[in-house]
């Protein structure tokens, strides 16, 4: 068997191989890489010794790190993976624009917190509706419970999930579901704790700095072999496990000069995977951007990726909903309806706008004629949006049955591609807190610390924030799979599930042309009302009745979370206090 290892800086390089010690040769062909023939196996340990280090290191193409980070890696044989799952399924070919997606975190989707835990829960899912599991990032990281944002091995999987064998039976189980899956990664910056990765090369580079410290190598002396490290582990996702999609963390932290960015390097080659394998491969960004030119097509000089998540979409209809108006909510807390009037119709609030809260214009117009809806996600909750609240707390903490019930009907008869995250389809009163388990003590305070800092500067209690070292901190964050079976919470699941179909059955809610979308509010009285071609929806978010006039259109009650009326002559409906009501011909 082949190892090879790109290791530019360094005068020898040797392969420490189930207990065996192997030189390694340059590679006349390609500067900066050393090979090796050794005999090897499913299984079989190996890493590499650099300019004479006495612990091998592990491989930074390495599928599989069994002992973890700092341990040795295990050869994978993807072809014996594969077919030990029999018969293998081919995924769904769902476009983007028919997509409901539901975004999980496998360590605390079910109290085992493993792949094949939440493989036999997807028959939820298939029963809400939903048409692509979203995982957050999967890649090893100290310690066994975390985010997952603190990844350090981008061709790996994190072991206490189960591993890379773990991930293809997770995959293959929600394909034979009928779901497609969407893998969250992080290539903007590695996590502090297990890095190998400066040893090897130049990984890293201090040409620009972020707020994890040295910048990914992008555009830096080196960069085009950081690049193919990184494109190549998107591919190794999409080709060998069988993943749909993928999720880019953050991509506006990516600090890259290049004429020919990284992203539209990615986009080509996942493009071109999809040709070649006949899959509607896609890209989602999370971008804080607001530049259009994140997912408009390469041939037309955009970054060329398919979506992006719009958060200020969410903004607009948290403050609606809550009346929050702490830090970046401040800039859509002043008409929070009109906030999110506008981007139902024009995806972004910041669009050239001014932007208290960054205390500078930000943004840039979308061109509605040529963008459609579906390059965007819509959605009321995602795992940023409340844990990174100081407890951690979701809507359903806050809010009533009625008032989540809104929120689900906006999201998901909007025109974006609505994302659910785990739990709320039920109102879970678990909350998703932000937990660690770094082994190295002098890291563990110092995150532990620097939270409570952080929260101490908005009004916080140190003793009120979770340490996220605390095991009970990630065991509070679990959910909890008796609660949609209770009365309250069933309903609010029905409700969700109604949406869903919904949105299935009527061509009108898939539409993605924002230039037709029509939408009307009154920010006194609490409530929005906007149009989807035959397609009228309402939501009432005052605890008062209202009466709205949608016009003589022959609508008639399709769904209510309270029961009323169908419109009477007058094309007036009367919605009561916190409802939503969807109407259609």
């Amino acid at each position: 068997m082949q190892f090879e290892v790109w290791a530019p800086q360094t005068g020898h390089v040797a392969m420490r191989l189930d207990g065996a010690t192997y030189a390694m040769e340059r590679d006349p062909d390609r500067a900066g890489w050393w090979t090796a023939q050794a005999p090897a196996g499913e299984g079989s340990r190996y890493g590499f010794l650099l300019d004479g280090d006495t612990l091998p290191r592990p491989d930074p193409r390495g599928r599989r790190l069994p002992e973890g980070p700092d341990g040795l890696s295990a050869v994978v044989d993807f072809e014996a993976l594969v077919q030990a799952v029999a018969p293998p399924v081919p995924p769904p070919h769902t476009r983007l624009q028919d997509a409901v997606l539901y975004e999980l975190h496998i360590g605390t989707f079910t109290p085992e917190g493993t792949f094949d835990a939440a493989a036999a829960r997807l028959g939820h899912l298939t029963a809400l509706g939903v048409t692509h599991v979203e995982l957050m990032p999967v890649c090893p990281f100290p310690g066994r419970h975390g985010w997952g944002y603190d990844g350090v091995a981008p061709w790996a999987v994190h072991e206490p999930y189960g591993g890379p064998a773990g991930l293809v039976r997770f995959v293959e189980a929600a394909h034979a579901a009928g779901l497609g899956v969407v893998l969250d990664v992080v290539h903007n910056h590695l996590g502090p704790s297990g890095n190998h990765l400066p040893a090897f090369g130049p990984y890293f580079t201090d040409t620009h700095h972020t707020p994890w410290g040295a910048a990914v190598n992008l555009d830096a002396p080196g960069s085009d072999e950081v690049r193919a490290y990184l494109v190549g582990s998107a591919l190794a996702w999409l080709r060998d496990y069988g993943i749909d999609g993928l999720r880019l963390d953050a991509v506006h932290a990516l600090a890259d000069g290049r004429a020919l960015t990284f992203l539209e390097e990615l986009s080509e080659a996942v493009d071109g995977l999809a040709a070649d394998t006949g899959r509607p491969l896609f890209l989602i960004a999370e971008s804080d951007r607001c530049d259009p030119r994140t997912t408009t097509p390469r041939s037309a000089g955009g970054l060329g990726l398919h979506a992006q998540w719009n958060d200020d979409f969410h903004h607009a209809l948290h403050c609606a909903l809550t009346g929050e108006s702490q830090a970046y909510y401040a800039d859509f807390a002043e008409g929070p309806l009109a906030a999110l009037a506008k981007t139902l119709t024009r995806a972004f609030f910041h669009d050239g706008t001014w932007s208290g809260f960054r205390g500078r214009t930000h943004g840039r117009p979308v061109d509605r004629r040529r963008t459609p809806a579906h390059r965007f996600l819509g959605y009321t909750q995602t795992h940023d949006q409340i844990g990174n609240r100081a407890l951690g707390d979701r809507l359903s903490a806050s809010l009533s049955p009625g008032l989540l019930a809104c929120a689900a009907t906006v999201a998901l008869t909007g025109p974006f591609v609505p994302m659910l995250f785990m739990g709320e389809e039920w109102g879970a009163r678990t909350p998703w807190q932000y937990f660690t388990d770094h082994p190295d003590p002098e890291l563990a305070e110092a995150v532990r610390t620097g939270r409570r800092r952080e929260f101490a500067a908005h009004g916080w209690k140190a003793e009120e924030v979770p340490d996220p070292q605390d095991p009970a901190t990630r065991d509070r964050s679990c959910l909890d799979w008796s609660e949609p079976e209770q009365a309250v919470h069933a309903r609010l699941l029905e409700w969700y599930r109604t949406l869903v179909q919904l949105r299935r059955s009527h061509p009108d809610l898939r539409d993605p042309d924002l230039a037709a979308v029509r939408v009307a509010h009154d920010e006194e009285r609490r409530w929005i009302t906007f149009r989807r071609g035959d397609v009228r929806v309402a939501a009432n978010l005052s605890p008062e009745p209202v009466t709205i006039a949608l016009g003589r259109n022959g609508v008639r009650v399709l769904a209510a979370w309270e029961p009323l009326e169908h419109p009477g002559p007058d094309g007036r409906i009367h919605v009561p206090g916190e409802s939503a009501v969807v109407l259609g011909p």
